[in-house]
This record gives C-alpha cells, structure tokens and sequence, in this order.
C-alpha cells in the first residue's frame, strides 16, 4: 500500500479521509495506508477520527520520503500557498475520486483533484490540479475548472463554462452555461450565475452580481 497524509484536520480534511477510506473499500486490495493528518493549528486533539495529529506543514516539509499528499483543504488560496511550498519536495499528489463518480468521455483531471461521492461529470471537460468537487456537484459538457477551485456541496456548472484559477463557489450555487468566472473571484451559496464574473470579485443573490472587489 502506499503511505498518504492529509493536510488540512478539520471537517474537509476528516470527509477526505472518509473518502480514502472509501477508496479503499471499493478496491479488492486496499491501495492507500492513511498515516495521519498535518495542520497548522496544533491546538487539535492528538488523535482525531482515528488518525494522529502528526505535527504541522513545516513538519510535513522535513520529510524526505516518497508519500502520498492528499489536500484536506477547501480555501483556494490557501491550497494554492500550500502546494507551491511543497512543489520542492518529492512528493505525490494523487487524484482521489469516490467510487461512485460518474465520468463520461474526456475528461481530464489534473494532479491533487479531489471528487467527492454522488458528482458527474459528463463530457469534454478538463478539471485542473488541486480542484475541490464537494459533493453530488454537477459540471456539464465543455467545461474548463481552473487549479486550485473549490466547489462546496450541490453545485451546478452548466456547459461550456471557464472557470479560472482559484474561484470559490457556494453550496447550491448554479452557473448556467457559456460563461466565464474570473480568477480568485468567490460565488456566494445559493447563488444563480447568469452573467459572466470579472477575476478578484465576491458575488452574491439571484441573478449574482459583483458586490465587493479584493
């Protein structure tokens, strides 16, 4: 089996081991042994789900074996800083996809994506690395998932939609098709995309409009 750690201990990083642990299940033999998790806050408890606390990111850096790296994290700027402090080291970042993920024709999914139980993805589509598809999210045909996203429970991505690097989207959220969303730019819960969005925006309501820019 391989050695894989999780960054991130709080409740994306736990729902990431379940999904290991899924994985795992799912497979006639286990591919993945979860060591434990690492996290900046070392106010946790020693022990959680099971799994120790084995110190934090610059712990994780000392390491000069070959491991697996599993993301536990849902900010897309902060995945983004993490990964680009690890990118020096040896490391694996492999795709996680719960088993019962529906993929259709082409689609290519970078290094680091995680995909949750109950998504589908159905044709043409390219996810980037280090992207979060929480679950039972839907991303329609044509579409492009820039690194580092994130996408929270129920979200909807309708056809030919761009999304750039580092967009964070609500749970609920709904982008109809052919539009573009913008870097680093986050869409509140429950909103509907019926315009596309500039980059560095937040945007909230029904229709989404822009209401602060960062």
């Amino acid at each position: 089996m391989k050695k894989i750690v999780i960054i991130g201990a709080g409740g994306f990083g736990r729902e990431v081991k379940v999904l290991i642990d899924q994985i795992n299940a799912s497979l006639d033999k286990p591919k993945y042994h979860i060591e434990g998790f690492y996290d900046d806050d070392q106010n946790l408890p020693h022990l959680i789900n099971g799994l120790p606390l084995l110190g934090s990111i610059k712990n994780l850096l000392e390491r000069e074996e070959d491991i697996c790296v599993a993301m536990g994290v849902g900010i897309p700027q902060v995945k983004k800083n993490i990964v680009e402090q690890l990118k020096s080291i040896n490391f694996d970042f492999p795709i996680l996809i719960h088993p019962n993920v529906y993929i259709g024709d082409d689609v290519k999914i970078g290094a680091g994506t995680v995909i949750c139980a109950n998504n589908i993805l159905t044709c043409n589509i390219v996810v980037g690395s280090f992207v979060t598809l929480n679950l039972s999210c839907t991303t329609g045909h044509d579409s492009n998932i820039g690194d580092y996203s994130s996408f929270m429970p129920s979200v909807n991505i309708s056809g030919e939609v761009n999304i750039k690097e580092a967009v964070y989207v609500g749970t609920g959220a709904k982008i109809i098709n052919q539009l573009e969303i913008g870097a680093n730019t986050t869409i509140g819960a429950g909103a509907v995309v019926a315009k596309s969005l500039p980059a560095n925006c937040t945007a909230v309501g029904i229709p989404a409009k822009a209401i602060k820019f960062h």
